[in-house]
């Protein structure tokens, strides 16, 4: 195995937790598992982890692939998919002069059965495609370690393990000028002790050949979000973004709440959105959102509020959205002392609209519920919001608006489909558009007809 001297530098060095991001085709995970097997045969304690998506990925990805585990330590290691020798999880066993060490194999995907192993303390973790994991397995095991290794393929910025763990991390002083400037950038969460980052690309890889690397090249399309995550090795900000969410765009709760206190800001109109949905299979969310216009015409999003059906043993069902959303309102306003009497639901939710409504029947209530206003096509929506948005008459209270944050930061025109926007990365956007939209004529410096 022929290595650069990035990665000859990697091998050498000690840390507590690595992470290894970059291009497509970079090594990341060849090396990578080379040097967590011999922090491995290093380590005291005879139990480690080794996770991925599934059994199947790991197994193609890291075990038995050309340059793999059972390849590079042929004679060494034994690889257990359905156990053995009282040990009933999938599970490596490692040959080292210190005795046999047992590497169990997990997919993340699986949640009863990793459950089920994270019961004691390890000595290693290596975690494949990180960007991909279970954010409860992650936090999990992570509190199990003496070390820990993450790969990872750029992915969208707003995912939490970036900001719990990846961005925590920093190059070393020296590799620092090889990680591109926009994701030093990124690296922006408050760093922990021999947390490390690193960044390779394709030249670190010294067994691609120049014909590889040119097919690589060729296969990709400039200016795409695949180009710029495979190739650049970037991660999915700013290529292909809706909105262009700027510093201006965000105002510090402390900063308005003076300002409507000495009264520069004065509130024309307040109302709320709510855009719902109830899978348990995707990251779809419910959303909230409480929204105020200024006498001004500055259209400020006072806060915005996710939850999720995802993992849920119990998940959400449409009677149980009214006392949430309630409890939403009520504490903005006595948060804000503005009071958002008409709340607007995604029409095509008749059965959480019927239930909020019902719920004011039967209990008493001093909100309205009533079908979101969506006359306005989506791209005339984001063609207000966008407008809005560069004169900044649009505002976002960064202090209680972090859902829409996120989205705004990652919300995306479909590759597929020219002009059409992602399904996704947009529930707290459609929730602010129904609060806002029945007020549009009231908003920006440009006074709309109707």
């Amino acid at each position: 195995m022929k290595l650069s001297q990035k990665y000859i530098a990697f091998m050498k060095h000690r840390a507590k937790l690595e992470v290894l991001e970059g291009t497509t085709y970079a090594g990341k995970t060849t090396v990578g598992i080379v040097k967590f097997m011999f922090r491995v045969a290093e380590s005291h304690q005879r139990a480690h982890i080794m996770a991925g998506n599934d059994l199947g990925t790991l197994e193609k990805n890291v075990i038995t692939k050309d340059f793999g585990l059972l390849d590079v330590f042929s004679g060494l290691i034994s690889y257990h998919p359905s156990g053995g020798k009282g040990i009933t999880m999938p599970h490596l066993r490692y040959c080292t002069p210190a005795g046999d060490k047992i590497v169990y194999v997990l997919g993340y995907d699986n949640k009863a059965r990793w459950k089920k192993a994270l019961g004691g303390q390890y000595g290693c973790v290596y975690i494949d495609e990180a960007n991909i994991a279970d954010m409860d397995f992650v936090r999990e095991v992570s509190i199990r370690y003496d070390y820990m290794m993450m790969t990872l393929n750029p992915d969208d910025p707003n995912l939490p393990i970036y900001r719990e763990y990846i961005n925590r991390c920093r190059p070393l002083p020296e590799w620092e000028n090889g990680t591109p400037k926009e994701l030093l950038k990124q690296l922006d969460q408050p760093t922990m002790p021999r947390w490390v980052h690193w960044y390779f690309t394709f030249d670190d890889n010294l067994s691609l050949t120049p014909e590889k690397r040119e097919q690589l090249l060729a296969g990709v399309a400039p200016g795409t979000k695949l180009w710029k995550n495979k190739i650049k090795g970037l991660r999915g900000r700013s290529t292909g973004l809706v909105f262009d969410l700027q510093k201006k765009n965000l105002i510090k709760a402390s900063d308005l709440m003076e300002q409507i206190k000495d009264g520069t800001v004065k509130f024309q109109q307040v109302s709320a959105g709510v855009d719902t949905s109830y899978s348990q299979k995707t990251a779809d969310t419910f959303a909230f959102v409480f929204t105020g216009i200024t006498t001004d015409r500055k259209k400020i999003t006072l806060a915005a509020q996710e939850l999720s059906n995802r993992g849920r043993n119990t998940p959400l069902a449409p009677s149980d959205i009214p006392p949430l959303l309630i409890d939403f309102l009520e504490r903005n306003r006595a948060l804000w002392g503005l009071f958002a009497r008409t709340v607007y639901i995604d029409s095509a939710d008749q059965a959480t609209i019927i239930e909020c409504q019902k719920y004011k029947r039967q209990n008493g209530c001093i909100y309205d519920f009533v079908p979101a206003w969506k006359k306005t096509q989506i791209i005339d929506r984001i063609n207000l919001q966008a407008g809005w948005m560069a004169h900044c008459d649009f505002l976002l209270v960064e202090d209680y608006c972090q859902p829409e944050i996120d989205e705004l930061n990652s919300y995306s025109w479909n590759e597929e489909k020219d002009n059409v926007p992602e399904d996704g990365n947009d529930h707290t956007i459609n929730a602010d558009q129904y609060s806002w939209l029945p007020y549009k004529h009231l908003i920006g410096s440009v006074k709309l007809d109707g």
